[in-house]
């Protein structure tokens, strides 16, 4: 038997998700979505559906199951899916030397860039 861990998605997003058109293929998930509820011992994800189910405690759709090897699997309307995990990029800090220079405009700094002082003089 496999070991699942299990994810129930935080209400506000259920909702979003429960009225999404159903798309094929692998899910797109955010962990900030999510709160981890336990763990469960079982065949598969439908026998860990039915077990849970059994024990009053059931799967709702967005809920996730993870294996143990991190393989995520979404309950939807129409079974089990594959899921990933989406993780927003860091946003880098941009100093005055890094921003961009838009046709010679000073910069954040308030100097001229070096492309005006050199056709100013």
């Amino acid at each position: 038997m496999a070991l699942y861990r299990i994810y129930r998605m935080k209400d506000s997003p259920r909702q979003q998700f429960r009225w999404a058109p159903h798309v094929s293929g692998c899910a797109s998930l955010r962990p900030r979505d999510f709160e981890p509820r336990g763990q469960v011992e079982a065949l598969h994800e439908y026998d860990a559906w039915k077990t849970l189910r059994e024990a009053g405690d059931p799967l709702s759709v967005g809920d996730l199951l993870e294996t143990e090897d991190g393989r995520l699997r979404v309950c939807k309307y129409v079974g089990f899916e594959p899921a990933e995990w989406v993780v927003p990029e860091a946003k880098q800090a941009a100093g005055p030397a890094s921003a961009p220079d838009p046709g010679g405009q000073t910069s954040a700094s308030g100097q001229a860039s070096a492309s005006s002082q050199s056709t100013a003089s």
